[in-house]
């Protein structure tokens, strides 16, 4: 009965029967190493999305702080992930935040429903090609978001579908700026050769202090977060309840122009197929 229990506990709860001092500094500094890359991280993964990079860095703490009290890992390390940026993107661009928080909701419940009927371990069944072009397509989608950025280009909107998004990028080639460029490759370069040369010295904490310091120190017309969104908040948030209508969910299809129609939150909006 004692070990049907635990292997339901968290692991956590667990390894807190022999934590020692010892472990607790090994813990310290790795949390402060991982935090160092993940914040900013995800702030990156944010803005990416379409929202503040202060929602980036709530995402980061709570997420990762749940997934590591309550998972099932010795060495779990969780937090926004790379994958979900085309995704999250996505959906706020076609049904806003509360759209977002009901897809979550429904993306959790399934992933229960996964766990508790062994479902999910049908996972090792994928073809490994499908697994493979899944991540480059994503690769490539997110490489296509940070254009903007890596160049500096001057757009009010970015369009959410990739064929669009090169046209547009297309159009504005001409406002690209060069002391954005020249810090982008820089900080390419100098993960590059952290990663094949010095692998010892992180190459992401580096460049994200450095860029920094150049930028301030440099005073470089460059687009910062402070420029951009006016800084980050330095209270915690405000915690709101989402509104959750079930018209969320439900896509109907009508006549709008050759449109389909998606019915979010009571109001009638086309999107493009």
């Amino acid at each position: 009965m004692t070990s049907a229990l635990e292997a339901w506990l968290p692991k956590s709860i667990l390894l807190l029967r022999e934590y020692d001092r010892h472990k607790f500094l090994s813990d310290l500094m790795a949390g402060v190493t991982v935090g160092l890359v993940a914040l900013p991280l995800a702030m990156a993964f944010a803005i990416a999305s379409g929202v503040s990079p202060q929602a980036g860095l709530y995402c980061a703490i709570v997420t990762g702080f749940l997934i590591s009290s309550l998972g099932g890992s010795k060495t779990q390390i969780g937090g926004p992930t790379g994958a979900f940026v085309v995704v999250v993107a996505g959906i706020i661009a076609k049904h806003g935040i509360d759209g977002l928080f009901m897809c979550t909701m429904m993306a959790g419940v399934l992933l229960v429903l996964l766990g508790v009927t062994g479902m999910g371990t049908m996972v090792k069944y994928f073809p490994r090609p499908v697994v493979v072009g899944f991540t480059n397509g994503i690769a490539i989608l997110i490489a296509s978001t940070q254009i903007r950025d890596f160049f500096g280009l001057k757009m009010d909107h970015v369009p959410g579908d990739f064929f669009h998004r090169m046209m547009a990028f297309g159009q504005t080639w001409n406002t690209f700026s060069v002391p954005a460029t020249a810090v982008s490759i820089f900080s390419i370069a100098v993960m590059v050769f952290c990663l094949k040369y010095a692998q010892k010295i992180p190459g992401a904490i580096l460049v994200t202090f450095g860029a920094t310091a150049a930028v301030f120190f440099l005073h470089l017309p460059v687009e910062t977060i402070g420029t951009r969104f006016g800084g980050i908040p330095s209270g915690l948030p405000k915690l709101a309840v989402p509104h959750f209508h079930y018209d969320i969910i439900s896509v109907h299809r009508g006549d709008a122009g050759g449109h389909r129609v998606a019915h979010v939150s009571g109001r009638f909006r086309p999107y493009e197929q």
